[in-house]
């Protein structure tokens, strides 16, 4: 179960880190951001759901993290 959830969690990483070279400060602090804003909605998202519920839970938070934090530091496209 731990072993999906750090895949999970690390795969976006390696997705987000390999595609982009951060010209700016704002931009690495928009992945840095972004990422931690994944990383906490993902662990609220845990705490919720039952079985494939509880995965279900932790994928919407981790997504709904990642945008409120992507939004807050106006990193917009």
């Amino acid at each position: 179960m731990i072993r999906k959830i750090s895949l999970a969690m690390a795969l976006p990483l390696v997705i987000t880190l390999g595609a982009c070279a951060p010209a700016s400060q704002h931009e690495v602090a928009c992945v840095g951001g972004t990422f931690t804003g994944a990383v906490i909605g993902g662990a609220i998202g845990n705490r919720f759901g039952g079985g494939s519920g509880n995965s279900i839970m932790t994928g919407a938070g981790a997504f709904t993290g990642a945008v409120a934090a992507s939004n807050s530091l106006n990193c917009g496209g």
